[in-house]
């Protein structure tokens, strides 16, 4: 989960990281507060996208100005997120910008530390044009610290000021159970070296570890997903998946592409899947817009097919539902599909043929 830019720098600030003063406002009403901060200003929409800059979600501006900058703001809608709080900072007098993260990499399965002499907006194009200028090391993923000579060679044509901040960062990212902790940029102002902006993604499994009781990057479908114990994601195409076994679900999806079609979810509704279980994954998948067609692909062990056929007829959806049961009562399944309308196929391929036809 992604949290909002002044969660992160709340984090950094407990961690001894120099972050600008500054205050959350959810109206332009609450600015009086904005007096022990500076006469310049940054007004920053807190959004969990990136890019904000760029597409009009920071303002500058002087305290006198301010409560007709929050208004601008809030009446905005940045990439589909209409604005509902703003940072608003002392505004910074920048001399050199850096960029710092430590994420995880899942190549190595380590943590990765990234450094470049160069921060700010444009990060990603550097990274692009002149790689080389990103310095990176690894860190052994039982190091509770980075080592000297490897800080010597991450820090390479930096100021040794910056080294403390990059233990910091990296304490950070191993105790709040981060996969990514950045700062871009870590400014150098006159008054020192600053935290300018700052991004903490914690990982999914490890939210009720930080005491956070709600993933807010999730929609509200894949919350009611989360809900039933489904793993579920949701994807762009018009036919909606149902599957059991993270291995079979992705097949399906595989195969549907090579047939030149597009799955709208990956749904798995797990082994052992009763006929309520099978109903709520269906009306689930139904309720997605972009849904044409809905695949049922399952291998019945301890599912059993009969309670997967209950479940589809009791769903009582408006899509068609392509089903494809294959194991514990597979004959009775196919018997109470018949008996409603629906056809059962025995294979995996001639499911998904028939799936990507009808989607068409």
């Amino acid at each position: 989960m992604k949290l909002l830019e002044y969660e992160a720098k709340n984090i950094l600030r407990e961690y001894g990281i120099p972050v600008p003063p500054g205050i959350v406002i959810t109206g332009k009403d609450q600015l009086e507060n904005t007096e022990g901060l500076s006469d310049e200003l940054a007004f920053k929409a807190q959004l969990e996208i990136g890019g904000r800059g760029k597409a009009g979600g920071i303002l500058f501006g002087k305290r006198r100005d301010a409560s007709r900058i929050a208004q601008d703001l809030f009446s905005r809608t940045i990439r589909g997120f209409r604005v509902e709080r703003i940072l608003v900072e002392k505004r910074l007098s920048i001399e050199q910008e850096y960029y710092l993260s430590v994420m995880v990499d899942r190549s190595s399965r380590e943590p990765l530390i990234l450094f470049a002499l160069s921060g700010g907006v444009d990060i990603e194009t550097l990274a692009q044009e002149q790689p080389e200028a990103i310095h990176k090391i690894h860190i052994p993923s039982l190091l509770t610290e980075v080592p000297p000579f490897a800080m010597r060679g991450l820090l390479r044509g930096a100021p040794k000021e910056i080294a403390p901040l990059v233990q910091k960062l990296y304490r950070v990212f191993r105790e709040r159970d981060t996969i990514l902790a950045e700062i871009n940029p870590l400014a150098v102002t006159p008054e020192g070296i600053v935290a300018a902006d700052a991004k903490l993604i914690i990982d999914d499994n490890a939210l009720p570890r930080q005491g956070i009781t709600q993933d807010r990057d999730l929609t509200p479908r894949e919350r009611e997903a989360e809900k039933y114990g489904f793993s579920y994601v949701e994807l762009e195409g018009s036919i909606g998946v149902i599957g059991n076994g993270a291995g079979l679900t992705m097949a399906t999806l595989d195969l549907i592409a090579v047939k030149g079609g597009k799955a709208a979810n990956f749904l798995d509704v797990g082994g052992g899947a009763d006929q309520e279980r099978v109903m709520r994954a269906v009306r689930l998948v139904a309720g997605m817009p972009s849904v044409r067609v809905i695949l049922v692909n399952l291998l019945g062990g301890i599912t059993r097919c009969d309670d997967v056929a209950r479940g589809v007829i009791e769903a009582g959806v408006p899509q068609s539902i392509v089903t494809r049961l294959a194991g514990t009562n597979e004959e009775e399944g196919k018997r109470i599909l018949k008996g409603h309308g629906y056809e059962m196929y025995d294979t995996m391929e001639e499911a998904v043929h028939a799936a990507v036809e009808e989607a068409r």
